[in-house]
């Protein structure tokens, strides 16, 4: 999904570029010189373009949010979803993506009713979980770090299995009478909990109804990690050698998490990377229609499903042959897992197969250091290159000054400082051009409809004052990708999530509750209006004492942190517009006495 490029809009899209409202490209003096009669309103002309460039955007967003949220079309047909190199053929679980080229051999029977068991609990320092006897799947995962969007007196959840949401973490062995995610397990203990002391925290799991095959299941939870082990030990008790393959995969619904606002839709849907292709989305729409594209194959790489501020990744551990697979499960449920090998066992030997399950928060310093490529997760898309260095200082301000909020004022105020320069040529060429307002209009009332000899004095003027009509659009240009990537890094930082503020500002990643915040940015926009000279078109005038207002409203469903942002830089550049407009109209006035 495209995303909004919203910095690009309003106050740093139109600050003084001169623009041929026909075509709405930027033409510079070469211009139809009709577009020029009234110099002094090219900045509002400019802004009224910016609005309707805004309105376009949040429409592309929204239909871009219901092509990826809204109903899905009926589950492909699940052969289709089979890969074509070859592997082994095994008996394959129901919703299990069969080794690539073959087909599924029989597969077990439904459970019968008796199967529904108790869960059994692990509580660790940050987690909270639930693991199904029937598979061994972990179908509940409570992170007591994080609280719930909508309910702050509640943790937030990311795995459950209920009639509102399913998103679980299941895994088996592939091959005949081998244990999968249908298989019943048995447990010394109903409920595990971490001691002090301890780092680790084992929940071991012994399958049944197996003869030929012993498997044992174990579940490895560390203290403040949201790294789970997933560890196969695969005993052959029969006369013949097997060669089992053991899949790991995550279930979930195509919903977005609950509480992401719609206004600023957010990636919800699977991923694969692997160090030859890099991190490739994989969205459910794609999978519904079999146009997933992604590597099947690799030695090396990870696949996960992401949301806002979340991401569970199955990370195979060194350079072991694997297969990644996504499929649609029909009744809105997609997968994505891998399929690891767990070669050859003789009769009487064993073998281990192990899984990382990586299910939390993407805090890319952490991200990073678990697989190469996971802090990708945290998608700032083609400006990741300007967003990453941007989260590194704005990370750095925190830990010296302990609040986020307070964190993204200072680098507002870094950023800047930093286009200070180009920022004041923008708005000193600005200031020229509205100086020159009046003998704009005396050429217009000299030449009347005189298109070409307007068109040459015109250009005769601006030589003689030493204006480039274009000088106040290209320093923007420049910044735009800036402001792009910071808007990136408040909106997909899990950092700011509940993070407070001030006084009534609780989360940085919520709305804020009173709407002081959006309020407080459409007085400046209003106020940037007026520092404006007023258009002498009526109808462009009331659009242009609208605008701020209906900006303010669409940001009372942006992050506090966002708004924030916003108008930090809206004060700042009121500011640095004021003053050199101000020395501009005294330099000319002085000349002018002279």
């Amino acid at each position: 999904m495209q995303r909004p490029l919203l910095e690009s809009m309003a106050q740093h899209m139109g600050d003084g570029c001169p623009r041929n409202e026909s075509s709405g490209a930027i033409r510079g003096i070469q211009v139809e010189p009709i577009r020029y009669l009234d110099i002094k309103t090219s900045m509002d002309s400019m802004r009224l373009f910016a609005a309707m460039v805004f309105a376009v955007s949040v429409f592309l967003m929204f239909d871009a949010w219901n092509k990826e949220h809204g109903p899905q079309p009926p589950a492909a047909d699940q052969a289709a979803q089979r890969s074509d190199a070859a592997m082994p053929s095994p008996t394959l679980p129901p919703g299990v993506a069969a080794p690539a080229g073959q087909a599924s051999a029989t597969a077990p029977t439904a459970l019968p009713a008796t199967a529904n068991l108790p869960p059994i609990g692990v509580r660790t320092d940050v987690l909270i979980a639930e693991i199904d006897p029937v598979g061994g799947t972990l179908r509940r995962l409570e992170f007591t770090e994080h609280r719930d969007k909508l309910d702050k007196s509640k943790n937030f959840v990311l795995f459950q299995k209920d009639s509102a949401h399913t998103y679980v973490a299941q895994s088996g062995l592939i091959g005949d009478e081998l244990p999968n995610h249908t298989t019943v397990y048995n447990s010394a203990a109903t409920s595990y909990e971490l001691r002090d002391g301890t780092d680790d925290l084992v929940v071991t799991l012994t399958a049944t109804g197996t003869k030929a095959v012993g498997v044992t299941k174990k579940l490895v939870f560390h203290r403040a990690s949201y790294l789970i082990d997933e560890v196969y030990q695969i005993s052959n008790r029969g006369s013949t050698e097997i060669k089992p393959f053991a899949y790991f995969q995550l279930v979930r619904d195509g919903t977005p998490a609950a509480g992401d606002s719609k206004m600023v839709p957010t990636y919800t849907g699977a991923a694969v990377y692997t160090d030859q292709t890099k991190f490739k989305k994989v969205a459910f729409s794609d999978i519904d229609k079999s146009k997933a594209d992604y590597p099947k194959h690799a030695t090396d790489g990870w696949i996960a499903i992401l949301q806002h501020y979340f991401v569970a990744a199955l990370l195979p551990t060194g350079e072991v042959a694997r297969e990644f697979y996504t499929r649609t499960l029909g009744s809105g449920l997609y997968t994505a897992g891998v399929i690891v090998p767990a070669g050859n066992i003789a009769p009487g030997a064993s073998a281990t197969v192990d899984m990382r399950l990586y299910a939390g928060p993407q805090e890319q310093d952490k991200l990073a250091k678990l697989s190469p490529g996971l802090n990708l997760t945290v998608d700032y898309g083609w400006l990741t290159i300007i967003a990453t260095p941007l989260f590194w200082v704005l990370s750095a301000i925190q830990k010296w000054t302990n609040n986020w909020g307070v964190s993204i004022i200072l680098l507002t105020v870094i950023i800047k400082l930093i286009f200070f320069p180009l920022s004041a040529a923008s708005y000193r060429s600005m200031a020229k051009m509205r100086v020159m307002a009046p003998k704009m209009q005396k050429l217009k009332e000299q030449y009347g409809d005189d298109r070409q000899r307007l068109h040459q004095a015109m250009i005769e003027m601006y030589k003689t004052e030493k204006i480039n009509p274009l000088g106040g659009c290209l320093p923007i240009v420049v910044q735009i990708p800036v402001f792009i990537a910071l808007y990136w890094v408040l909106l997909a930082s899990v950092e700011l999530r509940n993070a407070p503020f001030i006084w009534w500002i609780k989360d940085l990643s919520a709305q804020d509750p009173y709407y002081i915040l959006p309020v407080l940015m459409g007085a400046t926009m209003i106020i940037q209006t007026y520092l404006n000279p007023t258009p002498p078109d009526p109808v462009q005038a009331k659009v242009m004492k609208i605008m701020p207002v209906a900006f303010s409203v669409f940001f009372f469903f942006f992050p506090a942190g966002l708004v924030l942002y916003w108008l930090v830089n809206n004060i700042l550049s009121i500011a640095q517009q004021w003053q050199i407009t101000r020395m501009i109209e005294r330099s000319k006035s002085a000349h002018a006495v002279r």
